[in-house]
């Protein structure tokens, strides 16, 4: 669910009164908040905050722009009907990724194959032309394109598990105890599983010599 396809609730809903945080911005509890209580307006603010994240988690987990964004319309589709059901336990946004990562799942397994795992950011597959800079040399390029190829086929052989934890805590920040929430698994799994991941991609950008990238993020 794009914010465009959401003009309905903004249309039917008044502006935000009331609902402002420490940093001016209605926090999402706030938001879901006034929405149980008939703003549904409130759900487009939620939207237009964590659209961008929920497909960016989506597309890291599956590798296909397409069904990114089908599960991350999917995910608000839900998230907007489960509404009255979310007891604020945890976090909204934490509440938000189990249903998508929940909606990767199902995706993999109807699916019966391993996901083309994209570059993780910074070093993503672009057009050449477009990442030319005036006074960057083309072999810099080519190098990072190089490193992009790299990583993506590295990451395909973490198992799923191995790859939700490093894209949960290296790209997305989440804390080892919110990825332990989230996959419903103990801290120390978590662990094991960032530090059996990560030990696997450092190893196969050793066979390729690009070691030093797989350490930066670490």
């Amino acid at each position: 669910m794009n914010p465009e396809d959401s003009e309905g609730l903004s249309a039917r809903g008044g502006p935000l009164k009331g609902l402002v945080g420490l940093d001016g911005a209605a926090s999402d509890e706030e938001l879901v908040a006034r929405c149980l209580q008939g703003d549904t307006a409130c759900f487009n603010q939620l939207i237009v905050r964590w659209e961008r994240p929920i497909y960016a988690l989506a597309y890291r987990l599956l590798g296909h722009e397409e069904d990114a964004r089908d599960v991350c319309q999917d995910t608000f589709l839900r998230a907007f009907r489960a509404l009255p059901g979310f007891k604020g336990q945890a976090k909204f946004s934490s509440w938000l990724y189990r249903i998508a990562l929940n909606l990767c799942r199902d995706w993999v397994r109807r699916q019966r194959r391993t996901p083309i795992v994209p570059a993780p950011d910074g070093v993503e597959l672009t057009e050449l032309r477009a990442n030319v800079q005036e006074s960057e040399p083309i072999e810099d390029v080519l190098s990072r394109q190089q490193l992009s190829r790299e990583v993506a086929r590295a990451m395909r052989t973490l198992t799923a598990d191995q790859r939700a934890a490093v894209i949960l805590k290296e790209y997305h920040g989440l804390t080892f105890q919110e990825i332990a929430d989230l996959l419903g698994c103990p801290l120390s799994t978590v662990k094991t599983r960032l530090y059996q991941g990560l030990s696997i991609l450092r190893r196969e950008l050793e066979h390729t010599g690009m070691a030093p990238a797989a350490r930066a993020r670490t």
